[in-house]
């Protein structure tokens, strides 16, 4: 059963578009169907970027950002089942309760059971479990893995193997299985086909990995930042374009690459202007365009209907497609026996109390992740 209130180092984000504030802060213990986890490695994603810069109409502060991390349990709340303390763990954004008619439809992983309050920064009961200097401090994404201790929604964790480096793996809790499953399960990219990954940070090269593991025989990796195209090219890319380097748009130089377009392409940026690309570059008849990158609030995507009535499809996804709690363990076993990358994404490795000098490489595209030891 859970001890008491646990004092600890978070990252804080007080305000948008502040340095994230390294504090004290007071972890209450689980409550039914809570769990709480020592975090002991974190990554930075974009989407913590997005939200810390004021863009997201979901982001509410004083907050405890990151939702990359991997864990053991330190202590699980009444009703707990499914782990234990001492369990080794990956939280997660997107939760799987295995009740709901979204986690009982083989078509989606989008479980919606705690989505409301998770979205407004709560617990599933409607409160948060963090509080610092007497104020209380929102959640984020149902994970907050900027703490060196978290609560968690017992739907939202998966057990993992306990030999696993977590320093590694916990990057399986968003953005390489994010890529990867774009093209194995959202996509389904098939053997001898060609693909277009637009964007070759973290997710695009996941993508890249999944297309290559689903048998692509050509990938082409499109990115103004000619500094990725080496770890691209390492990853599957076998040529790698940018778009500045053409006078005519992108998509017309790939319909020309290709002989008439891509038969899967993948937009892990979040700019609509490249969803649009990445869409009219994929092959009439057949080409299907997913969308990985999240665009900023209030944004539209836009084409000529005749792009999809001859042929094409538009798709996006979320977390890869992965049902979560079943993929992510298995995701883990993948990378243990090799099957699947994961070191190889890993370009830093800071202290926890450097976490602002994390973002800072990634806003300068320095890093592809940047993984903090707590």
């Amino acid at each position: 059963m859970a001890s008491g209130v646990i004092k600890c180092k978070a990252a804080v984000a007080w305000e948008t578009g502040k340095p994230l504030s390294i504090e004290e802060v007071e972890v209450a213990p689980p409550k039914a169907h809570e769990v709480r986890i020592k975090i002991v490695a974190t990554a930075l994603c974009h989407t913590d970027a997005y939200t810390l810069s004021g863009a997201d109409p979901e982001g509410r502060f004083p907050v405890i950002l990151g939702h990359e991390g991997a864990g053991i349990v330190e202590s699980v709340g009444e009703g707990v089942t499914k782990v234990k303390p001492g369990d080794t763990v990956i939280p997660l954004y997107i939760p799987q309760c295995g009740e709901c008619k979204f986690c009982k439809n083989p078509k989606t992983n989008l479980c919606q059971k705690i989505r409301v309050t998770q979205g407004k920064g709560l617990m599933p009961d409607g409160t948060s479990r963090f509080t610092c200097k007497g104020k209380q401090i929102y959640h984020f994404m149902g994970t907050s893995t900027f703490s060196e201790y978290t609560v968690v929604a017992d739907i939202s964790v998966a057990k993992i193997d306990p030999a696993a480096p977590l320093d590694k793996v916990c990057l399986l809790g968003c953005g390489v299985s994010t890529g990867y499953g774009a093209a194995v399960n959202t996509a389904k990219v098939e053997p001898g086909s060609t693909c277009a990954v637009f964007g070759l940070g973290g997710v695009g090269l996941a993508a890249i990995m999944g297309c290559k593991a689903a048998g692509a025989s050509r990938i082409i990796g499109i990115d103004i930042n000619k500094n990725t195209y080496a770890k691209a090219k390492e990853f599957g890319a076998a040529e790698c374009i940018s778009p500045q380097d053409f006078e005519k748009p992108i998509q017309e130089v790939l319909v020309e690459m290709t002989d008439g377009g891509v038969d899967y392409s993948f937009e892990c940026v979040g700019n609509v202007g490249v969803m649009r690309a990445a869409l009219e570059a994929c092959h009439k008849g057949w080409g299907v365009s997913v969308i990985v990158g999240v665009a900023a609030a209030g944004q539209e995507i836009s084409t000529r209907p005749f792009q999809l009535v001859t042929g094409r499809t538009w798709k996006g996804t979320a977390f890869g497609g992965w049902k979560s709690v079943d993929n992510v363990p298995k995701l883990v076993t993948d990378y243990m026996s090799k099957k699947i990358k994961v070191d190889e994404f890993v370009t830093h490795t800071l202290p926890f109390e450097k976490i602002n000098e994390a973002f800072d490489l990634m806003h300068r595209g320095k890093s592809i992740r940047t993984v903090l030891k707590l």
